[in-house]
């Protein structure tokens, strides 16, 4: 008989899983950027899944040892940390930013799994036995959700970086 535990337990193996295929995604994806915006956003990325998969390990051991769901001290920035990188670093690069086919296939990629991750947290959030791991979920599938936008902010800015940085108000892109 599978016991809520089994159920708790298995989630947690597949987020684990999931979040360390995003990293590995998102560390060849960021060695083989061809440009600093993506080197950097793609590196902070991977950086990003390792701690979601640090976080759910741990969950994971707890959970063995007294089966019952842990506190945890889970505070993620909603992405505010990697806008602010990545703001700054187009800034810095600026319009002559370049990307090949593999880099967008890279991209487009990432967001998949980005939307396929919030979409298992926010179903586990909903199935929730205990209510911080409905709160962990929760948060969890919100910073997903910021890796994803932040994703397409970055296909849009190579796609056409004056349309970008015109959107985003940066007036002054002739430096005047």
């Amino acid at each position: 008989m599978v016991t809520e535990q089994d159920k708790i337990l298995e989630a947690l193996k597949i987020a684990i899983d999931m979040e360390n295929d995003g990293k590995e995604c998102y560390q060849q994806a960021s060695q083989e950027s061809g440009n600093e915006v993506g080197r950097k956003l793609l590196q902070s990325l991977a950086l990003e899944e390792d701690t979601h998969r640090q976080k759910f390990v741990e969950i994971y051991q707890a959970m063995k040892k007294r089966k019952e769901w842990p506190s945890t001290d889970f505070r993620p920035d909603k992405g505010k940390k990697l806008r602010a990188l990545f703001s700054g670093t187009c800034e810095l690069v600026g319009v002559n930013v370049k990307a090949g086919a593999t880099e967008f296939d890279a991209i487009n990629t990432a967001i998949d799994k980005e939307k396929k991750s919030y979409d298992f947290y926010n179903r586990q959030s909903q199935n929730a036995t205990y209510d911080g791991e409905r709160d962990f979920y929760v948060a969890l599938a919100a910073e997903e959700r910021a890796h994803e936008l932040i994703l397409v902010n970055y296909y849009e800015y190579l796609t056409d970086p004056v349309d970008w940085f015109t959107r985003e108000e940066h007036h002054s892109l002739d430096g005047g």
